[in-house]
């Protein structure tokens, strides 16, 4: 079975791999291709991207793309509330994987601040997320229990962070099963992006997108909210 055999919405484009590596450089390859787009069109480009082990392989084959770094601004659709120096920090892992080389030219907005609770921190992130140009490319992730970014099912604030009306960019979020609190982008600004990729992996994860498909309670799995709207879908077994 490969994503393109599930039965997948009109907005949905699927694009199967038969290996991570391949995964990786046909992701790095579209998404730099994207950007350059933006680059060519308006002289910048933002490129918002997921954290988590998984896209460590995505960033090394980015970093091999012809691209004019200087000019794009990269920023988190989610972050753990942690300093930078921890090892769970997705800033962190930016910086070590992806903002090196010629990357290091990129501008990079971070969602992690050092404030009193993690509320003040979502409303200081939120405050300066109000300076994205526009958001060119955004590249997801997906838990096997259909979170994406960390829009967890039974969060607290998860019914604000759907919701696509909502005029906040920045949401205190909470793991039930994780370790660590987070900050997550809302919906309502993820859906702003020009391209929006969803990078999984494994059959365990094309059980968890049958299932999302199966339904459409996006409380129950908020993947579903983005299966709504124009989404490329990069898989390999």
């Amino acid at each position: 079975m490969a994503i393109s055999e599930l039965q997948l919405p009109a907005t949905v484009t699927a694009h199967d791999f038969n290996t991570a590596p391949q995964l990786a450089e046909g992701l790095a390859k579209d998404v730099a291709g994207r950007l350059n787009m933006a680059i060519a069109a308006k002289g910048q480009a933002t490129l918002v991207v997921s954290g988590g082990r998984s896209p460590v392989a995505f960033f090394a084959a980015l970093l091999k793309q012809p691209l004019d770094w200087s000019k794009v601004l990269v920023t988190l659709a989610d972050e753990r509330w942690v300093p930078v120096e921890h090892a769970d920090s997705n800033a962190g892992l930016l910086k070590r994987h992806l903002l090196t080389g010629p990357a290091a030219k990129a501008r990079f907005l971070s969602l992690y601040r050092a404030a009193g609770s993690l509320e003040a921190a979502a409303q200081e992130a939120d405050q300066a997320l109000a300076e994205l140009p526009g958001i060119d490319v955004l590249v997801l992730g997906m838990g096997d229990d259909g979170h994406t970014a960390s829009l967890f099912p039974n969060s607290p604030n998860l019914a604000e962070g759907l919701d696509p009306s909502s005029p906040r960019r920045c949401l205190a979020m909470r793991a039930p099963a994780v370790p660590h609190q987070r900050l997550s982008m809302t919906r309502a600004l993820l859906a702003r992006a020009g391209f929006t990729a969803l990078s999984v992996q494994g059959a365990g994860k094309l059980a968890t997108l049958r299932a999302a498909l199966a339904g459409d309670d996006s409380a129950q799995m908020p993947i579903r909210a983005f299966l709504q709207d124009p989404l490329d879908i990069y898989w390999c077994p």
